[in-house]
This record gives C-alpha cells, structure tokens and sequence, in this order.
C-alpha cells in the first residue's frame, strides 16, 4: 500500500522535524530579560503615578528582571507619591533606585520604596518636612517614612529624621533642623549600597549590563497635563486668560472673553487632570468667571458680582497649585498679571491707530460717508459725570443725557467728574477731568 507508506513516512518525518527544533530551541540561549527604567523627574504629580502603575504592570508581563527608578526631583505630592511607593512595594518585580540627582521630599519616600539604591556622587536624599507644616500630616509622613525603610531594611530613625525636625540625630543635622544625606553619608549610613559615577555603572553594579533597557513613556495625555501644569507655562495660561478678560471688558465682543476662558479652562483641567487640585476648585473657578461675565455683559457698573467673581478665580488658582506649591502659585500669579497688564496696555495703543485692529474691534465708523450710528462728535470737549463704575466701560452724564462711555484703560469710580477726549462713531471716550 504504497499511500499508507507516503503518509507514514511523511507522518514521521514531521516528528523529526519537531523534535528538531524542540532540541535547538532548548539549546539555543534565551533573550536578556528587560529592565524599565521610570523617569522620576521634575515635579510629582499623579501622571507620574500612572506611570509607575503601567510599568509595575509591564515589567511583571513580561517577566523583566528589574525595574529601575531615574531619581532626580525636588518632590511633589505626597499623595502621588504615596502611590508611588505602594506600587513598588507591591511588585513582583525587583525594584532598584539611581539617584542622578536630588531624591528630596516626596522624591525621598519614592526612593526608600527601592530594594537596592545607588546614587551619583554629589546627589543627596532627604528634606521631606511637608507642607503645610501641621502635627497631622508631620506624623502621617514621619510613619510613611519610617514604615517604607523599615519594609525595606534600613534605619527607620534616619527617614523619620527626613520628615520630623525634633528627631535628634546630632551625628548628621543640627537641633531642629529636617535630615538631609549626601551620598556618602547615604552609604555609611546603609541607606544606599554604592555611589557609581551613572547609570550604565549602577547597572554593572547590580549585574544588569547584559539586560534590554526600555525606557517607560508617558502617554499623550500625561504629557499635556505635565506640560501644562510646569509654573512657566501655568503662568503663561494664566497671562492668556487675565488678558483675554481684559480685552472683553474693552470690547465687549466675545471672541477674547472666549480665548481667555479657554485658556483659563486648559489650566484649571490640567491642573486637576494631575492631581493638583479637584472639582470643587474646578467649580470656584466656574464661579469666578460667570462672576465676571456677568458683571461686564448683564449689569456692567455695579460692581459686586465683578469683584465677587475675582475674588472667586484668584482663590481658585491657588487652589489649584495645591497649599504644598504657594510659593509657586504666587510667582506665576505675578507673571501672569505682569504679562497681560503689559499685553493690555500695549493693545489699547494699538486698536485706536491701527487698520486691523480697527476692524477688529468693530469700530461704528465705516468710512468717510457712512456712520453707523448717531453722531456724538459734537461731545468731543464736552464735561460730565460718571454715573456708573467706567470698568472701563460704563455710563456717564454729558449735557443732561446718559450715554454709553469707554476710557482708555483706567477704571473711574462712579461721581468722578470726566472730559470727553476722542469720538469714534459710537464710541465716545473720557478721562477723569
């Protein structure tokens, strides 16, 4: 039967051939394991806690040999870091700490979380009082801290010395003073194992040389929020948005009121999505702006609902920093204010000489033979009173009749006595007199 032998023949050939590879497969060595190494750097924020959770999952997917934290940041939010820590403590995988830089605050309860620590000549660890400074949270953090080098083998009074200014550790601080370790001190002190010149050395060190590095990536999302939240560009958000408000109060038309919302919107989201602030300071800064709104397109003059509504976004953008970042809510605030004064004072010049501005702005006057509305021309010279707030717009009382007034920027209290300087069409402006 010349068909059963083929197929028995082929049939056997096929288990050759498996067996084959089956042997060469098991000969043949296995591909180096991966190391992910997690960029700590910059400030911490709860995108970089996601960060942490997705690569403690993909390092344990994929069998890695370690994970690898970067450490080099002043610190952050305690409670992403808290995140952070629980991440590392849990995982399955190895996890080691390089120090590059600084390992402060925050940045210290992340690298106490590792199993093994190097660090670069010239880094340091420690500076951990947080902020605000109460006897709650002092001794929450003190026992984080204190519970994390436990956990992981090393000296608890020395972390808790990170936290708490009256542990007393006359070897390494003054009376009073919050515990900061150089790395020297570090590795006398057992709270790291080596001091390596970089990370390619660190990997010698714990016999990672011949792993496949990958490198953890944020997602777009996280880049954004990231990005956004950094003080400079806070700041410049921030600029956006005042200047955006004060060009609406001196036009009224909607389309700068809408960029300075957005812009405002993008900081306020950002700000959250990182875990810097939360809904009610989403909903302080709602407020705020209705409040404004409100005051300059429903009952321009009057005040409360203006001054309401500022007072509402200012403590919101506060807020938003998170009470830890004060400091730096106050340095952006100032830019941010600086900034769109300047841009504000600059577009006033601008939108009485300027073409493109004028069409901009809507201006009444449409050409030599056409006004769009009564002619106010004979009130150029003329003296009034302000009979409501000019913010900068308002009402005032010029020859008997009440009519609609800007000023060139100055805000005038309702009383004040005025002159009336330029007639452009519609739009008549004064100065105090």
């Amino acid at each position: 039967m010349p068909s059963v032998r083929w197929r028995a023949l082929v049939s056997l050939a096929c288990v050759a051939f498996g067996a084959v590879l089956a042997i060469a497969s098991a000969a043949a060595p296995a591909p180096p394991a991966e190391v992910m190494v997690v960029p700590i750097h910059g400030t911490i924020d709860t995108g970089m806690a996601h960060l942490v959770g997705r690569a403690v999952q993909d390092a344990a997917t994929d069998r890695a040999r370690a994970i690898v934290f970067d450490v080099d940041t002043f610190g952050g939010l305690v409670d992403a870091a808290t995140q952070i820590r629980d991440a590392a403590l849990r995982s399955d995988v190895p996890v080691y700490a390089y120090v590059s830089g600084r390992a402060w605050s925050a940045g210290a309860l992340i690298t106490l979380s590792a199993e093994r620590i190097a660090m670069a000549p010239g880094a340091s660890i420690g500076a951990a009082e947080p902020i605000p400074k109460t006897v709650k949270t002092v001794s929450a953090l003190r026992g984080e801290f204190a519970a994390t080098a436990s956990q992981r083998h090393r000296d608890p009074r020395l972390a808790e010395a990170m936290v708490d200014a009256t542990v007393s550790l006359p070897a390494f601080k003054a009376p009073g003073a919050i515990l900061t370790l150089t790395a020297t001190q570090a590795v006398q002190t057992h709270f790291a194992d080596a001091i390596e010149n970089n990370a390619r050395a660190a990997f010698a060190y714990w016999h990672l040389s011949d792993a496949r590095i990958v490198d953890a990536q944020y997602t777009f999302a996280e880049q954004v929020a990231r990005f956004a939240t950094d003080p400079a560009v806070s700041g410049l958000l921030l600029s956006i948005g005042f200047l955006g408000l004060l060009v609406e109060m001196q036009t009224l038309h909607g389309i700068a009121g809408l960029i300075g919302v957005s812009a405002l919107a993008l900081f306020f989201g950002t700000h959250v999505y990182a875990g810097f602030s939360n809904g009610l300071v989403i909903g302080l800064a709602v407020l705020g702006l209705v409040g404004i709104l409100f005051e300059l397109h429903v009952v321009p003059g009057h005040g409360v609902a203006g001054l309401l509504g500022t007072v509402a976004l200012v403590a919101s953008i506060f807020l938003a920093f998170g009470l830890p970042f004060v400091f730096v809510a106050v340095q952006s605030l100032a830019i941010a204010i600086v900034l769109s004064v300047a841009a504000f004072v600059l577009f006033v010049r601008l939108v009485p000489r300027n073409a493109f501005m004028h069409r901009l702005t809507l201006a009444a006057a449409q050409g030599s033979d056409y006004v769009a509305s009564e002619d106010h021309r004979p009130l150029l010279g003329r003296s009034g009173i302000a009979a409501t707030y000019l913010r900068p717009a308002g009402v005032a009382a010029i020859d008997g009749l009440r009519v609609d007034v800007l000023t060139e920027g100055d805000f005038v209290p309702a009383g004040t006595a005025i002159v009336v300087t330029r007639v452009e069409g519609a739009r008549i402006f004064v100065k105090p007199a």
